[in-house]
């Protein structure tokens, strides 16, 4: 469904990156994925830039803070996922594991957002929906089209995200022993849960964008500055798919679709 009105409870909806230099960012992911950019003052003396493709919410944007620089935390992509109440979900994280980096707070009349880590240290943000929703547009070229946890520990992560938002798990064998879970809304897929392919990789959530030809994106996003971070894969039945760095170090996933039918 491209056009989005509504999230369920646990299902991941937005997402937007902190950055060390937001108008670098925009001058990369604009001619990417055809973003078109507006930037609002908060009432906490920031800025925060909104990306729309087709007219739809797609993104955000906003500037790192200067303690998280300081300490060496790179520019990523942050995962947000729509809860029905935030308070009662943020007493259900710490009941199974988690933690809470930053109280519940309201975000002006857009919704009121947390941030916590989960039982496997992944820093995830919950959001609790008033006047936005999270993103517009889904699962078509310039869109966001999936998110994906990365943790050494599935097991725990499972046992997490159904004890705070009633996710369930499926399981597909990959092939070479590889095993790849999904998160389950009832009869929707909401989230993937791997294992980090590379050893040192800190536990985090990533994010994939649709796109038509990925090696066509591959190509535009070398050209704008960007870094291809390993061989374009194929993954059979689902798709084509190439992971890539922009110019400030945010990594993220780009996702041609396989042909359906």
């Amino acid at each position: 469904m491209p056009v989005r009105e509504s999230y369920a409870h646990g299902t991941p909806s937005w997402i937007d990156l902190s950055t060390t230099d937001v108008e670098g960012a925009q001058e990369f992911y604009g001619p990417l994925l055809g973003w078109s950019f507006e930037t609002n003052p908060t009432p906490e003396g920031g800025k925060y830039t909104m990306a729309s493709l087709k007219n739809k919410s797609a993104a955000g944007m906003m500037q790192q803070a200067e303690e998280q620089a300081q300490m060496g935390i790179p520019p990523m992509w942050n995962t947000y996922i729509t809860v029905d109440d935030l308070d009662q979900a943020v007493a259900k994280t710490t009941e199974a594991g988690g933690s809470v980096m930053m109280p519940p707070m309201e975000v002006m009349d857009s919704g009121r957002m947390a941030v916590i880590t989960d039982a496997t240290g992944a820093v995830v943000c919950l959001w609790q929906a008033n006047n936005h929703i999270g993103s517009e547009i889904v699962n078509e070229p310039g869109a966001l089209t999936w998110n994906e946890l990365i943790t050494d520990d599935v097991d725990s992560a499972k046992s997490f995200y159904n004890s705070v938002f009633g996710l369930g798990a499926t399981e597909q064998d990959m092939g070479e022993g590889n095993i790849y879970t999904t998160l389950m809304q009832g009869d929707d897929m909401v989230a993937g849960v791997m294992l980090p392919p590379m050893d040192g990789l800190p536990n985090h959530w990533s994010v994939y964008f649709a796109v038509a030809d990925v090696d066509e994106t591959v190509a535009k996003a070398t050209e704008l500055g960007g870094t291809v971070l390993g061989p374009v894969m194929d993954i059979p039945d689902i798709g084509r798919m190439a992971v890539l760095q922009d110019p400030q170090g945010a990594t993220f996933n780009a996702m041609q679709a396989a042909p359906q039918g």
